[in-house]
């Protein structure tokens, strides 16, 4: 059965409401993990290492896992991809709740948790954000979607602490489990009229030839490259930003703060980087990113560090945190089309996540040879730098194919 264009659509309202509510609840469960590393360290006897390299195992996971995820949201639909999602998701929780070794901790919480997020977060829904909602209003809804995952960061990572607070650290996972399910009645909600046959969608280019057309593209190499930066960025301070501020004599409860502030001010960011996207050439809002947080951070170094000039990067990094996102998504559909747009947002993503498990090891790594964080928030910098310059000579135009490729 052949997907035809004037196939009826989804009504907007209905996609972004369904949407939103997946990623809030997908994103915001995995960015309460760093509040189970004590409990379970201690009570298992556990390394803090063992715990953060079954989360980098998720990251590459996730990452990897992305692209073949990818292939069969656009072959197939988003709905059963979202299914197996939760299913994996609830039982990735479980596995996190009971398994006895740091081996099988590291396969639940690692690889099943983080395959788990590939079929229930961004690459996913923003294949069905791009098929059922018009191009000139694309970027703005992928704005809306990456908002919802900020406030569920926001939102989620309270409601964590509460459940480990009330009722144990492996009873909380285990509400966590049955909470997620909730993404399959919100599924439904995104079952595409163009996907309900059985038979495979009939498609101008093959996985192949759509995979070999975009390595081909010198922008969607540079914006590849990019992304790398945006993951070591983020997922560096994240999860190194408490202990740094510990070292330096401030109080966890500044750090807990920080966090929230990041969460809080990314749903503002990621919402008005989409918006902007409609309107202001997406390399340059891309550019900007990058250069903003290598200014950010610089400062940040600078000034004399206190709990007001955390608050106040906090705050600016929030803005900046994954508001790259939507231009980035945005940019994919408008180059290629959205025929393989899950595919391909998964393979730039992949590389976003590789630059997540660097900046999350390196930061161990070199504080462990050094004492000190300083050699990694200078490659953060010159990192931002370099993605600001490769961001600005993409060319965003849709790309002209001479003639249709036979599937």
């Amino acid at each position: 059965m052949r997907m035809h264009t004037n196939a009826p659509k989804l009504s907007m309202f209905q996609v972004l409401a369904c949407g939103a509510a997946i990623v809030t609840l997908s994103m915001g469960i995995r960015h309460g993990f760093g509040l189970w590393l004590q409990p379970i360290t201690q009570e298992m006897g556990w390394t803090r290492q063992s715990f953060a390299l079954a989360i980098a195992i998720q990251n590459l996971s996730w990452g990897l896992i992305g692209i073949f995820v990818g292939m069969v949201a656009d072959r197939f639909g988003a709905f059963r991809v979202l299914i197996g999602g939760a299913v994996l998701y609830g039982l990735g929780l479980v596995g996190m709740a009971l398994s006895p070794t740091e081996l099988m901790f590291a396969l639940t919480t690692g690889v099943l948790i983080g395959a788990a997020q590939a079929g229930t977060t961004y690459a996913v829904i923003y294949g069905v954000l791009g098929r059922q909602i018009a191009p000139e209003k694309r970027s703005w809804a992928m704005g809306v979607a990456a908002a919802a995952g900020s406030f569920g960061q926001f939102l989620m990572v309270p409601v964590e602490g509460l459940l480990i607070s009330s009722l144990g650290w492996q009873e909380a996972l285990m509400a966590l489990a049955l909470m997620v399910l909730l993404i399959v009645p919100l599924a439904f909600g995104l079952r595409e009229p163009g996907f309900k046959g059985a038979a495979p969608v009939q498609r101008s280019q093959t996985i192949a030839q759509a995979l070999a057309e975009a390595f081909r593209t010198p922008s969607f190499v540079l914006l590849t490259a990019g992304y790398f930066v945006c993951g070591f960025q983020v997922v560096f301070i994240g999860v190194h930003m408490p202990s740094y501020l510990k070292d330096h004599g401030l109080s966890p409860q500044v750090a807990s703060f920080s966090l929230a502030l990041i969460g809080l001010f990314n749903v503002f960011g990621t919402y008005l980087a989409g918006s902007l996207g409609q309107r202001v050439p997406r390399r340059f809002i891309l550019a900007f990113i990058y250069f903003a947080r290598s200014v950010a951070i610089t400062i940040f170094l600078l000034v004399p560090l206190t709990p007001w000039s955390v608050y106040v990067f906090s705050a600016v990094m929030g803005t900046l945190w994954l508001s790259t996102v939507p231009p980035t998504n945005a940019t994919v559909a408008q180059i290629f089309g959205i025929q393989h747009l899950s595919m391909l947002g998964g393979l730039v993503f992949f590389s976003h996540q590789i630059g997540s498990f660097m900046g999350v090891w390196l930061g161990g790594y070199l504080y462990d040879s050094t004492g000190s964080y300083d050699i990694v928030w200078y490659i953060a910098i010159g990192l931002g730098v370099l993605a600001g310059l490769v961001n600005l000579p993409i060319r965003e135009q849709p790309l002209q194919r001479e003639a249709p490729q036979p599937a």
